[in-house]
């Protein structure tokens, strides 16, 4: 909506925040109720699924309705940016209603509210806190507002007013509705028949109202006002203008309070200084460089070329611990990079070429190591299954892989790290909404179904969404091959096995739990398109 700001006076001290109303207008005053109300409808007892994305929709066109054709957001390309990954995860969370959808949708248009409160904003992290620290403090500002003027002279004659101009045309309606009824009996009857059905719907609805249902509207009542009423947050615009893209030479400045004095002298570091620096980094790349080439000849030869666990190998042990440490070392080789690199290191002519290739060396190294934790996390998924956390660590891959290059780029580029942050954040966005499009529950149980494992987690596939139960059903016949079927649900303390036939009796008992709940529970708002298919291939079988 349009950007509204308390009128907070120049000079003095400022008021107190309950003190300084935020003035609506006409429009807001009509959407926020509007919106509390479809907030209600729509989630009130409901899953997730078609009300969010409605809920998404109703809230990106009433944010557009209140900008005006000139306002700077119009021309902000992460803005654009933001509402068609907006647009795309609602349409993904309509379509398979899976949680990396609904939090991709959820996240993309707070990132949208951040971006039109403070359209020259970069990062899409500061766009985020922009819009939650935004919709925090619009209640504070809404609740003066909502109360009556104290000691106003001119409240008495607005109030006789506003009751004079409802009041009386309600009086004619009520002088005419009693001549007609008394001179219509036609008109008498369906007046009855009306105020009957009034009350009885009336009487209907009033169990609806509980102190519990109440509190739910005024959540919808703030969530909507917090989406729709701008309040202005220049803090993260004020701290990111702070920071540039490359990396400037730093020279003797002075550390001043408004105040120039030379006591508050600070030097950079001297020529001699950064020399000793250079040969710590020097030393640094050189000797890590060492050891990761041999860690790095090691995993080539045992996970690069034809690797076979021995009987007896713990293969949890080799990806979980070995996975995470070579992660760490990774994270850590980047950090120590982004130190050496930070300032004037990156100015230091006689010996940059050589540290620069240092660590692009180093660099190029952590992306073999990268590879080699990826092997692993394949050799996993071969020999046991595929599950969440293998499908997150190669996200996470991606994202250390891309975070390298622009490693790399801060190293020839000289960028800042404010640069780095940025586009990694930027990655970070395009690969939650990679996550969102993929119908990963559905791609998990064909996996780990297939003839060729015969150990089989039936357990950790039955707690997953329910349109993974056709699935289930089409391949329960590849049970009869497993020699081991595991029924206890994910993160129980003692491990439950079954044969195949009480395999396939526990996943018809949760077939028929949700054929009977499904019609009960499930209505319009909480639709998914891949529920719905999911209930009706059950239903023809």
């Amino acid at each position: 909506m349009a950007t509204l700001s308390a009128a907070v006076p120049a000079t003095g001290p400022a008021p107190s925040i309950h003190r300084v109303p935020v003035v609506l207008t006409a429009l807001q005053k009509l959407l926020i109720p509007a919106g509390a109300v479809l907030f209600d409808v729509l989630f009130w007892n409901q899953e997730t699924g078609l009300n969010l994305a409605l809920y998404t929709v109703f809230v990106l066109v009433a944010t557009g309705l209140g900008q005006p054709r000139q306002a700077a957001v119009w021309r902000s390309g992460y803005f654009w940016l933001m509402v068609a990954g907006t647009v795309i995860s609602a349409g993904c969370v309509v379509w398979y209603g899976s949680g990396a959808a609904r939090l991709a949708c959820v996240a993309s248009l707070l990132m949208v509210l951040g971006y039109v409160n403070q359209p020259h904003l970069k990062l899409v992290a500061y766009a985020l806190l922009t819009a939650l620290v935004s919709a925090v403090r619009v209640l504070p500002h809404l609740v003066p507002s909502l109360s009556l003027p104290q000691g106003s002279a001119n409240r008495w004659p607005r109030v006789r007013f506003y009751g004079r101009l409802l009041l009386l045309p309600l009086g004619v309606l009520g002088v005419f509705h009693v001549l007609f009824v008394l001179a219509n009996p036609h008109y008498e009857a369906l007046t009855d028949t009306l105020f009957q059905k009034l009350g009885e719907w009336l009487l209907a609805l009033w169990p609806a109202f509980s102190v519990p249902h109440l509190l739910f509207f005024l959540l919808g009542l703030a969530v909507t006002a917090g989406a729709l009423v701008i309040i202005p947050l220049h803090f993260f615009l004020d701290q990111e203008s702070r920071f540039g893209e490359f990396v400037r030479r730093q020279r003797d400045r002075v550390a001043s309070f408004g105040v120039r004095r030379p006591d508050f002298r600070v030097r950079t570091t001297g020529p001699l200084d950064l020399r000793k620096e250079y040969l710590a980094a020097l030393a640094v790349f050189g000797l890590i460089n060492t050891l990761l080439l041999v860690v790095n000849v090691i995993d080539v030869r045992w996970i690069w070329l034809g690797f076979t666990p021995e009987p007896g190998f713990d293969l949890t042990q080799f990806v979980h611990e070995g996975t995470y440490v070579l992660i760490l070392s990774i994270l850590l080789a980047m950090g120590i990079v982004l130190w050496f690199f930070r300032r004037n290191l990156n100015f230091y002519q006689r010996g940059l070429p050589t540290l620069r290739w240092g660590a692009t060396v180093w660099v190029l190294q952590n992306v073999v190591l990268t590879i080699s934790v990826g092997l692993r996390n394949y050799y996993y998924i071969l020999y046991t299954g595929l599950a969440y956390k293998r499908i997150g660590v190669y996200g996470f891959l991606l994202l250390t892989l891309f975070g390298l290059l622009t490693v790399l780029l801060k190293i020839w580029q000289r960028r800042s790290a404010y640069s780095l942050v940025r586009l990694n954040g930027l990655a970070a966005y395009g690969l939650l909404l990679v996550l969102a499009l993929g119908n990963w529950e559905i791609w998990i149980a064909r996996y780990n179904l297939s003839p060729r494992f015969r150990t089989v987690d039936l357990g950790f596939l039955l707690e997953m969404p329910e349109r993974v139960l056709p699935e289930l059903v089409a391949r329960q016949s590849m049970l009869d091959g497993a020699t081991r079927i595991i029924i206890s649900p994910p993160g129980s303390y003692t491990e439950t096995t079954a044969t195949p036939e009480q395999a396939k009796a526990a996943i018809q008992n949760r077939v028929a739990a949700w054929q009977r709940n499904y019609p009960e529970y499930h209505s319009w708002q909480s639709w998914t398109h891949a529920e719905s298919a999911a209930y009706e291939a059950l239903s023809d079988r």
